[in-house]
């Protein structure tokens, strides 16, 4: 017998089927554990997160170079003595550390850094995946593939990728961003591409892409771009999307990802922690969207501001899925606001989170923590639905809740 949902009943079923729904995180910058050394783990990487090393130096004066001549253990030492002992740590990546060490079965409170990091050294690569995995929910993991990462391409064309949990997604940001230096690599890899883009370095381009995604499964291929991206223009980078990723992603029937609103390196110094944020043109999503109506996009932007605009192209073109609060968004004020704007313009055809995690720890808080916001949120709208007598059982909340945590995402792949 269906179970209907009223008022009072409505926030214990919301939170019973989010804590057992099955998650495909589509965007991450981890990877299995077959990649050795690229795969981030343990207390010393969690705390010199980048989020972590630029709130550092808002309390410290240390140099930027003597910092970072220091071993990890070092620095995370300097991290955690400074925003979590000498200050209390209420920033959004401080309060993420903690909800990892929580959910491992850690004493947060006893503040002992030294027996954090003997526990998560007791463990190996595989032991926490494993173990984060359940605790996070996460049942896909989409990771951030680039071969022209010599060390990255090594485990490709050796042992490759054998965990199913994880999948891969072919990153260009260098072929579209820099292209002299990606064509290098490109020819070392027995690509036949010159300084100018011609129909013989066009189709170089199309075979790599083509052989790449095939080589590594890929489920869709992405690029993260800056804040002034625009097209059409007259530009190398315009040309390679329209001439070379588009063909071959209609093709193979794969997504274009789009993240759009990065200002590299703003403070060089600070090296990955360096990077900012500029308010994109959803323009470009539009041209794309209108001029290749066979493409599908996959689409998140840095900005704020660009966020409305952004879910009411969306409501004009089945080819385009917004995805994720992104980097600089993943904040819960943030998450809260933007998850009500698509719902509200989208109904629930979007993907509302990713974690973006470069460290397997991190899938457990970034998604503890969204969870805990988009339940907030549902729980207002469904109770807004059930004020206009409409009836609500517990198998269709399951139903949009598995939709919204992997089901839209694959649907819109596989389609």
């Amino acid at each position: 017998m269906a179970v209907r949902v009223n008022h009072g009943n409505l926030v214990e079923i919301l939170t019973e089927e989010l804590a057992q729904v099955k998650i495909t995180d589509i965007h991450t910058h981890l990877f299995s554990a077959d990649f050795g050394e690229l795969c981030l783990w343990g207390i010393d990487e969690l705390l010199t997160y980048h989020y972590l090393v630029a709130e550092f130096f808002r309390w410290s004066s240390m140099c930027y170079r003597e910092f970072f001549v220091l071993s990890k253990e070092e620095q995370a030492d300097l991290i955690w003595q400074t925003l979590f002992l000498d200050h209390s740590p209420v920033s959004e990546a401080q309060r993420g550390v903690l909800t990892v060490l929580r959910s491992l079965g850690l004493d947060v409170g006893a503040r002992d850094l030294a027996n954090y990091r003997a526990y998560l050294r007791s463990l190996d690569r595989r032991a926490i995946i494993d173990m984060v995995l359940e605790i996070s929910g996460v049942e896909t993991v989409v990771m951030t593939n680039d071969p022209l990462d010599p060390i990255e391409r090594r485990v490709w064309e050796t042992v490759g990728n054998s965990d199913p949990r994880f999948r891969a997604a072919l990153r260009v940001d260098g072929l579209l961003n820099d292209y002299h230096t990606a064509r290098e690599g490109l020819q070392s890899l027995g690509y036949e591409v010159g300084a100018v883009l011609d129909v013989r370095s066009a189709g170089e381009v199309q075979r790599f892409l083509r052989e790449w995604l095939r080589r590594m499964d890929g489920i869709y291929l992405a690029a993260s771009l800056p804040y002034d991206f625009s097209l059409p223009e007259e530009t190398l980078r315009a040309r390679l999307i329209e001439e070379c990723v588009l063909p071959v992603c209609a093709e193979l029937s794969v997504p274009f990802a789009l993240m759009i609103g990065t200002k590299r390196q703003l403070n060089p110094e600070l090296r990955l922690a360096g990077d900012a944020l500029g308010r994109g043109d959803v323009r470009a999503v539009e041209y794309l969207c209108a001029r290749y109506p066979d493409n599908k996009f996959l689409v998140t932007m840095l900005s704020r501001e660009n966020q409305h605009e952004l879910a009411v192209a969306a409501r004009k073109f089945p080819n385009l899925l917004v995805f994720g609060c992104w980097w600089f968004l993943n904040n819960p004020s943030l998450v809260e606001e933007i998850t009500r704007l698509r719902l509200e313009t989208l109904g629930l055809a979007f993907v509302p989170q990713h974690s973006d995690a470069r460290v397997v720890e991190q899938l457990i808080y970034k998604w503890n923590h969204a969870k805990d916001v988009i339940s907030t949120v549902l729980a207002d709208k469904y109770s807004d639905l059930l004020d206009t007598g409409w009836t609500l059982t517990r198998a269709e909340i399951g139903r949009d809740i598995k939709d919204l945590f992997g089901g839209n995402f694959w649907a819109f792949v596989e389609k």
